[in-house]
């Protein structure tokens, strides 16, 4: 093609079809037999066409992108495992139906004005949201923008158990907290304490409840309840509070790897050794899980998995075929197993 780039009219030449064939296989329209499609897919591929997207969103009134939002400043992002998987699951998805990721962290309040108006001004398709606190206002900036939006976690804003066209996907944390308390329980440990996240998250506040509910209390002992951030610092420190309140405890659980990472770390520097004096048990069963030393019994979610579903689920909103979804799925939340992993901190 001499360096020009292929137009729409050189491919409908190629391919021995009118322009306005063309126009409809590239942008997804339906209305174009099988084999058509085919010959215009071939066309495309042997002269490098690529379709200007400003036409293409005249056209099909679709930007081709997704805002995947994180109510977390970039240095806890950037820094934990688990938010690199879910954006891979994420990605992986969006990008088997030719959609792009846009990210947008808020580092501070007035980061939330940039959102909004961004999602509001017609950038993207829709959104997916996750780490979500309790007073955030990202919902109802969803809500605002008319964005059909899919949230990482069980939504804990007032008046989300009454919405039914809410979607969201979530691991049974609770669930998944129970099973690691009662995991300690049956070893024989009776001064069980908790390291848990900020409690103004729905995943903290349900696997509190988890740790209640294997105890069979209906409030902890406060001086076996510390909280920390869902970092390795908060992990520490709160393991430094637990043994200056509670010497005698002989087991604890994190509410996150990282957390129980730090854990680790303030039980070597105190000469207390794991799991003889004290077992440790964290959840999300991230990759640093396996290498800590001893090796981290945890509670396992399949973050990958679940930043896949996100994505798939909003797709199908946007009425695409994900790869990751089969035909006739239902528009649903989705809440995903958890499941004990037994090694050697425990």
């Amino acid at each position: 093609m001499h360096g020009h780039r292929p137009t729409l009219e050189a491919v409908a030449a190629h391919a021995g079809v009118s322009r306005a064939t063309v126009s409809r296989v590239v942008n997804g329209g339906a209305g174009v037999r099988r084999a058509l499609r085919e010959r215009v897919e071939a066309s495309v591929a042997a002269l490098g066409y690529v379709p200007n997207s400003a036409a293409r969103s005249l056209v099909t009134r679709r930007t081709g992108a997704v805002a995947v939002v994180i109510a977390e400043p970039e240095t806890r992002v950037f820094s934990d495992p688990f938010f690199a998987q879910q954006l891979r699951g994420i990605s992986r998805e969006l990008s088997s139906c030719d959609t792009q990721l846009v990210l947008l962290l808020l580092e501070e309040r007035a980061d939330y004005d940039r959102v909004g108006r961004y999602l509001a001004g017609g950038h993207v398709d829709g959104a997916l949201m996750f780490s979500l606190h309790r007073d955030d206002p990202l919902p109802s900036m969803a809500r605002a923008s008319g964005l059909p939006t899919v949230f990482g976690g069980r939504p804990g804003w007032p008046g989300a158990e009454d919405d039914p066209g809410l979607l969201y996907v979530d691991t049974d944390n609770r669930g998944g907290a129970r099973q690691a308390v009662e995991h300690l329980l049956e070893r024989g440990r009776r001064r069980i304490a908790v390291i848990t996240g900020p409690l103004d998250q729905t995943s903290a506040q349900d696997r509190l409840d988890g740790y209640r509910d294997a105890l069979g209390a209906a409030e902890a002992d406060p001086a076996l309840v510390a909280h920390g951030d869902f970092t390795a610092e908060g992990g520490e420190r709160a393991m430094a509070e637990l043994l200056d309140r509670s010497p005698d405890l002989d087991a604890v659980f994190a509410g996150s790897d990282l957390m129980a990472s730090g854990a680790l770390r303030t039980l070597r520097s105190r000469g207390r050794r794991v799991p003889e004096d004290v077992a440790v048990v964290g959840y999300d069963d991230l990759e640093p899980a396996a290498w800590a030393v001893p090796a981290l019994t945890t509670v396992r979610q399949d973050v990958q998995d679940m930043g896949r579903m996100m994505a798939g689920l909003l797709l199908r909103r946007l009425g695409l075929e994900p790869d990751g979804v089969p035909s006739g799925t239902p528009l649903a939340p989705v809440v995903t197993p958890a499941r004990l992993v037994v090694r050697d901190s425990s």
